[in-house]
């Protein structure tokens, strides 16, 4: 995509067969959006493929060409090889070893690929999105972080190196109340009660093995009895003096052994996002209220926004 400036990506149905080309944007969006359309009603699965709406059509087309991205890139890495200096993500996989010691082969490799495109790609993106957004309609909290970066990056530098970024206080407070703020898989993960357990006693309500519960992302980061009486603002300076309910509430990677794998690699990128458009831009809203659509995730439907160097 970078080398064409356009959205489109390679993609193969196997590693030998030819390549076609689409939107990887719309690939994302379509497999996401059906996916959670049938994770909600998984009766309709079986029957999706014939049901008269594109949306389910066009949807599972876009489930297949997704893992056609990655089937694609794990191909051409193993086909040329770049240079043993060049240490990206999917270097590391192959670098990776299974239970016996043994390298990783091809359709691991891609099943690997497969799932930091579907965890890592739409979830940066759309957080990223959301922080443009608040930080252009709060001046005074661009100014803030832009002046924590000018005193701790070279100016000669474009792209600073995430050890100058890594623990910058107040960039991370911005991501953390936009994390907090807008929610990025506001709806929560399950958990099921184990088969076999006493069964869990909350608030006084009793529920038994086998329950699945969850609680809403968004609804505990909105709290008012949590976050205070300022919870719906936007105010990274609360990071400040967060309680430990409030870390305990935190929970936009999800909780658990079960959480989010790919926390560490997602706040690498927002750091460096972030501290790289900051330091050399100024962002001026160019709209009302931003729109989201709701599903797994909450996507901004776009950002009007007018941005020139400092």
């Amino acid at each position: 995509m970078l080398r064409t400036g356009v959205d489109m990506t390679e993609v193969r149905a196997t590693p030998d067969s030819p390549p076609i080309y689409a939107s990887a944007i719309e690939i994302l969006n379509r497999r996401g959006e059906v996916s959670a359309t049938l994770g909600c009603f998984p009766q309709l699965k079986p029957y999706a493929k014939w049901l008269p709406d594109p949306f389910f059509s066009n949807g599972l087309n876009a489930v297949q060409n997704l893992a056609g991205i990655a089937i694609a890139r794990v191909k051409a890495r193993l086909d040329n090889p770049p240079p043993k200096e060049r240490k990206d993500l999917l270097a590391r996989l192959m670098e990776g070893r299974d239970e016996n010691g043994e390298p990783l082969g091809r359709e691991e490799l891609t099943a690997e690929a497969l799932t930091q495109l579907i965890a890592g790609s739409d979830t940066t993106s759309n957080s990223s999105c959301a922080l443009l957004y608040h930080v252009a309609r709060t001046p005074s909290v661009l100014e803030k972080l832009q002046a924590e970066l000018d005193a701790n990056i070279p100016q000669d530098l474009s792209v600073p190196s995430f050890e100058m970024v890594r623990d910058l206080p107040y960039l991370a407070s911005v991501i953390n109340e936009t994390l907090r703020f807008h929610s990025t898989s506001g709806i929560g993960l399950p958990r099921q009660i184990p088969e076999g357990s006493p069964g869990v006693t909350l608030h006084g309500h009793f529920y038994p093995p086998g329950s699945v519960l969850s609680v809403p992302t968004y609804s505990m980061h909105h709290s008012k009895e949590i976050w205070g009486p300022d919870a719906d603002d936007f105010n990274p300076d609360r990071w400040d003096n967060v309680t430990t309910r409030q870390k305990n509430a935190f929970i936009p990677f999800s909780h658990g052994p079960r959480a989010c794998v790919g926390r560490n690699v997602a706040e690498m990128e927002m750091k460096l996002i972030v501290a790289t458009w900051a330091r050399r831009y100024v962002v001026e809203l160019r709209q009302g209220e931003m729109q989201t659509r709701e599903g797994f995730l909450r996507k901004p439907l776009g950002l009007d926004i007018a941005i020139w160097k400092r």
